[in-house]
């Protein structure tokens, strides 16, 4: 860092702490980012991995966020087009569950709560002889089909991270909050890194996005607590692919909660997710037997391929800090925001803390927060991110097809499924990445699944990635596709083990 003083300083780098840096840092105001582990290294790596409105919400009469949350996925296809796409979810019709004049009305809600430009609407899918049908046991015979969008939350991110840095961002990785003090000027903030060296640093204000260390956050700056959260595992599976094609399905399960079953990384399917209350450190969390078992099931129910956990590849969980607003289950507890503004005693200096949220809204929430703080220092600029594109995500016009076809003319040495990742990636940056690169062997040590060592240069310099579990797991999801032998020569390479998180399939 080149001062110690800012006008902000956020706590956790997580998906709402990274955008809350871009935003601000956009804005003309100071930023240090500081997050204790790797960017995105808890829950904002372990979400289901989808920009969607939330069509179950409607039931709970969340009209607010779905809209905001419809509204989010056209400006993240927008800015970010390289992680964010478009995915056909179909909703196979079982009347015991929900009439079909209910899903009919929830569905022209969800197409009509927020203009949609970029997404095709809803429609019923007689499922006899239709693809959508194949996969699903042969007595269901009706579906709808609706849109929503994929996301790289990993990758968005380090891209929000990137941007922050870009406009000149401190970004503190493997760098703890110890604690801090507030005076009438601002917070006297205590650090510590990896190697136990401790720093002190001036803030104006802070920002506390810890997520599910929110409360310990608060604890060590001695504030009063203005919210509580609640504690909600969300675990997935991921299983050998069960059908052909590029649709997700969203099965609607006997607790009548929802489960989906997304095609993934080529290969595989990825199932998900449960809400199980959870004890303990949110760093610990795994996939119970239990939690594995009801997803097993919730397919075994509509699909002709009745998966069981011995099929499992991998599994992961991540802790949703979801805001306490009393719900007797953990599945009604609501998926929306709150933003506490704390002045102490008097007009001391702020701080903001942040209860719940969801990946989809994190832009908004972002642009929220940043509004209360800077209002608070009387300086609150004009939001911007909106219509700025995240790093890759200059397109120059072109869709992703497109711009795909395109690099694929300028590369042809590159193999089209290592382009395809890399372009799904690194979007506009994969020639800056390059840097001239006209050969494989020009891409320096192979490690196995299109990995090279100059993709790992740009991910330790560009990006933060310290160790194998950053690469193979957060940055890219290779962990998946590279064999043992690979692994182990980057995780050697790194001076860290390979898959903390999880293992390659046998």
């Amino acid at each position: 860092m080149a001062s110690d003083s800012f006008d902000l300083l956020v706590i956790g780098g997580g998906i709402n702490g990274a955008g809350i840096a871009r935003d601000a840092q956009g804005r003309g105001l100071s930023t240090c980012l500081v997050e204790r582990a790797d960017l995105g290294g808890a829950t904002s790596s372990a979400s289901s991995k989808l920009i969607h409105g939330g069509l179950r919400y409607l039931e709970q009469y969340e009209f607010r966020l779905v809209r905001e949350a419809l509204a989010e996925r056209e400006v993240l296809l927008r800015i970010a087009p390289h992680i964010v796409w478009p995915m056909r979810f179909v909703l196979p019709h079982r009347p015991e569950m929900r009439p079909r004049w209910m899903i009919r009305a929830g569905l022209f809600l969800y197409d009509h709560l927020a203009r949609r430009v970029s997404l095709p609407g809803a429609e019923g899918v007689a499922l006899a002889g239709h693809a959508y049908g194949a996969p699903l046991r042969p007595d269901i015979t009706d579906a709808f089909a609706y849109s929503d969008c994929w996301v790289e939350d990993s990758r968005l991110v380090v891209l929000n991270a990137r941007d922050a840095a870009a406009r000149g961002a401190a970004v503190l990785v493997r760098t703890t909050f110890v604690g801090a003090e507030r005076d009438a000027a601002g917070w006297t903030c205590r650090l510590r890194d990896e190697a136990g060296t401790h720093r002190v640093v001036r803030a104006r204000a802070l920002v506390n996005a810890a997520g599910p260390w929110v409360m310990q956050a608060q604890d060590a700056a001695h504030t009063p607590p203005h919210g509580r959260v609640r504690l909600v595992r969300g675990s997935h599976i991921v299983l050998p692919a069960l059908y052909a094609g590029e649709q997700a399905y969203i099965l609607q399960n006997d607790d009548r909660r929802v489960v989906f079953v997304i095609p993934y990384e080529g290969r595989f399917s990825l199932v998900g997710t449960t809400d199980v209350p959870h004890a303990g450190d949110p760093r610990e969390a795994r996939c119970s037997p239990e939690e594995a078992e009801y997803l097993c099931a919730a397919v075994a129910r509509q699909f002709r391929a009745a998966p069981a956990p011995a099929d499992i590849v991998w599994t992961y969980s991540g802790v949703r800090p979801l805001h306490d607003d009393g719900a007797a289950s953990a599945s009604e507890v609501t998926r929306d925001y709150v933003l506490r503004v704390d002045r102490g005693a008097g007009e001391e200096a702020p701080l903001l803390t942040i209860y719940g949220g969801k990946i989809t809204t994190f832009r908004r929430l972002a642009e929220d927060a940043v509004g209360e703080i800077a209002g608070a220092l009387g300086r609150a600029g004009t939001p911007w991110t909106a219509t700025s594109a995240l790093p890759g995500g200059e397109f120059g016009g072109l869709d992703l097809e497109a711009f795909t076809a395109e690099a694929a003319r300028r590369h042809p040495w590159m193999p089209a499924g290592m382009l395809r990742r890399m372009v799904r990636a690194y979007g506009s940056d994969l020639d800056a990445l390059l840097g001239g690169a006209g050969s494989l062997a020009a891409m320096g040590e192979a490690f196995g699944a299109g990995f090279t060592e100059r993709e790992l240069a740009w991910l330790t310099t560009r990006e933060w990635a310290r160790t194998a579990e950053d690469v193979l797991w957060r940055r890219s999801k290779l962990g998946l596709h590279m064999d043992a032998a690979g692994q182990a020569r980057l995780a050697a390479r790194l001076g860290a083990p390979a898959a903390l998180t999880g293992s390659p399939p046998a």
